[in-house]
């Protein structure tokens, strides 16, 4: 948008992939040489923003620094309830804690704590594609598990580089350890209170509906264009559990005059309901994003197929208010009903939800 040169965007690029490896004081000396010649060349305007960034990068090092630790090492703790697990690895590179990830793997109920620390190396380190520069020198663990002696010297084969894998460790590896296993019962904990919120928001939409069989599965559809062209549609599933990420979809529409919605809209609920559908996989209700033009297309496109299927899905508008303000929000139904819930219903955050994730996923 000739707000930067190609070139100077392609060093920014460079600098931001040594960051996010860990390499900032790398960044900051290339930093500091640009800034030293933007002040030779008069040019203190550009030499104040570069200063800016050294001083924002430098205490970006100072909130990481992890002193008298390894430097290339990954801390992987555990925490069970029940049947669930939750696995949190801790990521620290060239001093510095890089950052963390939570996994919550299915596990049998009667898996034990090193089953699951072994699967998990395993996966994680061999199952990995780019395998090249993933594997760190050490990997910290809570306790021994079987065929530890195998597995290191695979992931050194790897790695072509050494890998120690330590389960018996004092100071400062333990405070990690105890860092990361309290972080994976914290990951575990706010994952099933929001399970227990998402399922009681669908219980209070059931409520407003009042389907026999509950609401177990809900599917939006939004519109997306430019100025009538390059128009996307989304689809966007949840059940009880929150989003299925996994089973979003987009849909390029083509075909259609520019800026026709209700065409969009038909075309890719022809396409997504076209086919022979799982069973389990038949929504509950279908949410519209958009008005009583919409919703109509909508039926008309879906009513015919529905036929087929062993049960009925309902077929639900959502109008934005008329000052398009969250809360605000009719919904409509096929039967020419219209109604709005109280902005502080659980339901209708369920589908503002909804909502909001269709169009964002359009986007």
């Amino acid at each position: 948008v000739d707000r930067i040169s190609p070139e100077e965007y392609g060093q920014q690029v460079a600098l931001a992939k040594l960051f996010l490896k860990g390499k900032s004081s790398q960044v900051i000396d290339a930093l500091v040489d640009k800034m030293e010649n933007a002040s030779l060349e008069l040019a203190f305007e550009q030499a104040a923003k570069y200063r800016d960034q050294i001083a924002t990068l430098r205490k970006v090092q100072q909130q990481q620094y992890v002193s008298g630790i390894a430097s290339e090492m990954d801390v992987i703790g555990l925490y069970r309830l029940k049947s669930q697990a939750c696995v949190h690895l801790l990521f620290i590179r060239d001093h510095k804690i890089l950052g963390s990830k939570s996994y919550f793997p299915v596990i049998p109920a009667e898996t034990l704590d090193s089953e699951i620390i072994q699967a998990f190396i395993s996966q994680h380190y061999l199952g990995n594609d780019n395998i090249q520069g993933s594997i760190p020198k050490e990997i910290v663990v809570t306790e021994r598990f079987d065929n530890l002696n195998e597995l290191t010297t695979l992931l050194r084969e790897q790695s072509s580089h050494e890998v120690k894998i330590s389960t018996k460790v004092r100071t400062e590896r333990a405070q990690y350890l105890k860092l990361a296993s309290t972080n994976a019962e914290t990951a575990l904990v706010t994952r099933n209170t929001h399970k227990e919120s998402m399922q009681a928001r669908f219980a209070a939409l059931n409520e407003v509906f009042e389907l026999a069989n509950g609401i177990n599965r809900i599917e939006c559809f939004d519109i997306s264009h430019t100025m009538g062209e390059k128009t996307v549609a989304s689809c966007v599933v949840f059940n009880q559990d929150g989003p299925l990420k996994q089973e979003y979809r987009r849909y390029n529409i083509t075909g259609i005059t520019g800026g026709d919605d209700y065409a969009a809209m038909a075309q890719v609920l022809a396409r997504r309901y076209g086919k022979q559908l799982d069973p389990d996989k038949i929504p509950d209700i279908i949410f519209i994003d958009g008005g009583r033009g919409q919703l109509s297309r909508a039926y008309d496109v879906v009513n015919p197929l529905m036929k087929e299927w062993p049960k009925r899905s309902m077929l639900v508008g959502v109008a934005k208010g008329t000052t398009r303000k969250p809360g605000l929000e009719t919904l409509l139904l096929v039967t020419g009903e219209e109604f709005s819930m109280p902005s502080d219903s659980p339901a209708l955050h369920l589908v503002q939800h909804i909502r909001d994730e269709s169009h964002n996923h359009a986007i």
